[in-house]
């Protein structure tokens, strides 16, 4: 079982790489994030076509996520919106549950804050949605079930999960209350995924479209896939796709995916 995420950065802009990439790699469960598409502008026919079920929390011109699965969630399972704030208009989360033979798994599809600029309203905004975040993982966490939390993050979590750490310590998604946010939500009882078998370094899921990022595997790793101890234990292996940053008309993110045992 492949469960993937990918940060499209406009579903429509990126339409072909991405029904090129489901075809390519036919994840079971596929987590995207930026999609920049309300729910009924979502191309969702050439998705289903493909023999995907659609589940959106879309915005207009920013955010949004999505849930692309070969076998629909349980009925009445999705949930749009981090529970915490009402007030909260942003789409930047959505879970749904779906019955396995192994057993219930439960997948978030999340586009964290990016926080910047620094001390602005909007770097508050990614800590208490980090807070939020961390209250309800903790109330998932106790339903033992196997939870997969995927999508960008936008936190560089160690110095070695970005080719130049120097060029990031004025940056949100460096700051030591940003990683600090992670590790507390990561201590909950989560592990990360790619980490588990993965410890080398310039290993990237982030290249910006400038000053040629990508052609220098000037990257960060900011994607990631968080595992209840119950995914862990199915956990077979986590790749990163790195070629589909070379497609025509790329995302400046690419997909990282985990093998579970089904």
């Amino acid at each position: 079982m492949l469960i993937a995420s990918w940060n499209i950065n406009g579903v429509k802009a990126r339409l072909d790489a991405l029904t090129a990439w489901l075809t390519e790699r036919r994840p079971q469960i596929a987590c995207l994030q930026e999609i920049k598409s309300v729910d009924e502008g979502f191309p969702r026919k050439a998705i289903e076509d493909l023999g995907y079920n659609v589940e959106t929390h879309g915005q207009k011109g920013f955010n949004g996520v999505a849930l692309l699965s070969l076998k629909a969630p349980e009925e009445g399972s999705v949930l749009r919106g981090l529970p915490g704030d009402e007030s909260d208009e942003q789409s930047r989360y959505i879970e749904a549950l779906w019955q396995t033979e192994a057993g219930p798994l439960r997948v978030a599809s999340i586009y964290l804050p990016n926080g910047n600029p620094l001390g602005t309203e909007k770097f508050d905004y990614k800590l208490a949605w980090m807070a939020r975040l961390e209250k309800h993982a903790a109330g998932l966490l106790e339903r033992e079930e196997r939870l997969i939390l995927a999508g960008d993050y936008n936190v560089i979590p160690e110095p070695t999960d970005a080719a130049k750490p120097d060029v990031w310590v004025n940056d949100a998604l460096f700051q030591p209350e940003s990683r600090g946010a992670l590790r507390r939500l990561i201590h909950l009882g989560l592990v990360d995924a790619l980490r588990e078998v993965d410890e080398s370094e310039a290993v990237y899921t982030f290249w910006d479209y400038q000053a040629g990022a990508w052609q220098k595997n000037n990257g960060i790793r900011i994607d990631h896939l968080l595992l209840s101890p119950e995914a862990r234990i199915a956990l077979r292996s986590v790749g990163i796709d790195k070629h589909v940053r070379g497609w025509e008309k790329p995302s400046d993110h690419v997909p990282i995916i985990a093998e579970l045992a089904e």
